[in-house]
């Protein structure tokens, strides 16, 4: 039996709702990507233009003060070698990017996180999404990323900061919410107010898993490094990416191990300060 089911058209819908914010919202997309090329311009070639030994120094000793030793030789081993490689450039592009969608990522994820974690019905309401969020294959963030931004490295952020923002999101709530509720009550007793109460009770008890959610993120945000790259993002994304295109194992195994060097060095030192800020006694 023919049963002939007519098909429900979310591709036309979805083009159409990309056409009708492109066309209405340009005006904005326009003046965040002039700003954010710049930033991202600006800051590269300020770190560039220093000498790779004063920045491998300067980096070396911030994780040594905030790490200890072996995190600040492991960023100065890293950085050595990722300048004898003669990816330096590359390995500050990358940077650049990463930590510039890590930080908007963090400036949307953790509010957002404070308002799911004190408001039940928006956390019934958004959850959903956020599951969707961290289920949806990398590669669909290009898509809406593309109209509004065009080509190249503003769109390559913008679709790092969405498909790295759920796990600060996630793990904000989950910290807050965990908070003793023995705690809280005993705030309440004391007369505490609901900023007072979130501000020296709740927040500084789930710090420790808000940084891992920071962690979490900028991982994230460093494994969408080559996918961005197919969109114009530089960095060590587009030399593996290049050398994919031109059969050159070599070149591509050396960016891919830069992009590991990076990853290790990122951890430890975002592990550092999750360690730093665990309340005293805690495990």
């Amino acid at each position: 039996m023919d049963w002939n089911v007519p098909k429900f058209p979310l591709d036309t819908l979805s083009d159409d709702g990309l056409d009708w914010l492109t066309d209405h919202g340009a005006w904005l997309t326009r003046a965040v990507s002039r700003s954010v090329s710049n930033w991202i311009d600006t800051l590269t070639t300020a770190i560039v233009s220093m000498p790779p030994w004063a920045v491998i120094a300067v980096a070396a000793l911030a994780t040594y003060k905030i790490g200890g030793r072996k995190v600040g030789l492991l960023t100065l081993a890293g950085l050595l070698f990722l300048w004898d490689l003669r990816l330096w450039q590359s390995t500050i592009e990358t940077l650049v990017l990463v930590s510039l969608a890590t930080v908007m990522a963090l400036l949307i994820g953790i509010p957002v996180g404070i308002w799911f974690a004190l408001s039940r019905w928006a956390w019934k309401v958004f959850s959903p999404i956020l599951d969707m969020m961290q289920t949806l294959p990398s590669f669909v963030y290009l898509i809406p990323a593309l109209p509004f931004f065009g080509l190249g490295a503003v769109s390559a952020c913008f679709a790092t900061i969405i498909f790295s923002v759920p796990p600060v999101i996630r793990l904000t709530t989950l910290g807050i919410r965990n908070v003793p509720t023995e705690l809280v009550e005993a705030s309440d007793a004391f007369g505490g107010s609901a900023t007072q109460k979130l501000l020296k009770v709740q927040l500084p008890l789930a710090l420790p898993t808000i940084m891992a959610g920071v962690n979490q993120t900028m991982m994230l945000a460093l494994s969408m490094v080559v996918i961005a790259a197919m969109i114009g993002a530089g960095g060590l994304g587009r030399e593996v990416w290049q050398s994919i295109q031109r059969l050159e194992a070599g070149a591509g195994f050396e960016a891919g191990l830069g992009i590991v060097i990076l990853a290790v060095i990122l951890d430890r030192f975002t592990q550092a300060l999750a360690a730093r800020a665990r309340p005293h006694g805690s495990a």
